[in-house]
């Protein structure tokens, strides 16, 4: 059967699922592990769940954080946590540490920092350049790039761009959660919505841009990173309707601007930064290291 996606004229195919009428799998319910902890060796993916709640205080031995209403309605009403659980804790510059609730009340709550679980390591020079989306596709990509290790998110405004109001707050709360839950040491930055015109004539030269462009005879995304280098790289996806041809023609004249293409589907704007981040992390990016490294 196929259903006709309004917006676009396409058709997808739907099918049966072979798995609908098997039990539901049941994977493992905490974060994959990433890294060593202090003087421990690698731990498996399965290892068992460590709650892990940023926190934009001083990190160190015996230091007692107050949590806000948020943190402490998470802590004990979602997770249903109380005094006594060890929690980890990271602030993005001193590595990771252990905790121990001391107090969840209504709105309020404490923990008491005890000792380092992890040191810091660095984290990939990425950034994501990318036209805003209607908002559940919006939150989706927020927390997907800040998964596969984006450090900084650029709403940009394009000539074809719909959407120009932006919640930061929602979104820099999805990009919160999603490097709890991953075991990152940071947290994403996510910037102000600036014109692609502005953005361009202000770019930093050392960085590259990959645009991911859906016309043309631009390379395949896999063979022209191939030959390129690892260093401080973004991304930039276009809006829904794709970027404007004036837009194209100055993309691609630009030094720092590394063309390609995406293969011979059409793909949503999210699913293409995805699709992108992902390739890139693996030819140039932390993808190339072992989890332990």
């Amino acid at each position: 059967m196929l259903a006709r996606d309004e917006s676009g004229g396409h058709c997808t195919a739907l099918l049966p699922s072979p798995e609908e009428d098997q039990p539901a799998k049941k994977w493992p319910a905490g974060p994959l592990a990433i890294g060593d902890e202090v003087g421990e060796s690698p731990r498996p993916m399965a290892s068992t769940s460590v709650t892990r709640l940023y926190s934009d205080r001083v990190l160190s031995a015996g230091a007692l954080l107050e949590l806000d209403a948020a943190q402490t309605h998470h802590l004990r009403n979602v997770l249903r946590l109380g005094a006594g659980t060890r929690i980890a804790l990271f602030n993005g510059g001193d590595g990771e540490w252990w905790g121990e609730i001391q107090h969840l009340g209504k709105d309020d709550g404490r923990v008491q920092v005890t000792e380092q679980r992890r040191r810091s390591r660095l984290e990939p020079d990425l950034w994501l350049v990318f036209a805003p989306l209607k908002r559940a596709r919006i939150d989706y990509l927020v927390e997907k790039a800040s998964e596969l290790g984006v450090s900084v998110l650029v709403p940009t405004l394009t000539e074809r761009t719909v959407v120009e109001r932006l919640n930061l707050d929602r979104l820099r709360a999805h990009a919160r959660a999603a490097a709890e839950q991953t075991e990152r040491f940071t947290v994403p930055e996510i910037r102000e919505p600036a014109l692609l015109s502005g953005l361009l004539a202000h770019w930093p030269a050392e960085r590259r841009l990959l645009a991911c462009v859906e016309t043309g005879a631009a390379p395949a995304i896999a063979d022209r990173l191939a030959a390129e280098r690892p260093g401080s790289w973004a991304v930039l996806v276009g809006p829904e309707g794709g970027f404007s041809d004036k837009e194209l023609d100055g993309l691609v004249k630009l030094p720092f601007v590394c063309a390609v293409s995406l293969g011979p589907r059409v793909l949503r704007a999210d699913t293409a930064a995805i699709a992108a981040l992902s390739v890139l992390q693996a030819c140039l990016g932390d993808w190339r290291a072992s989890r332990g490294a």
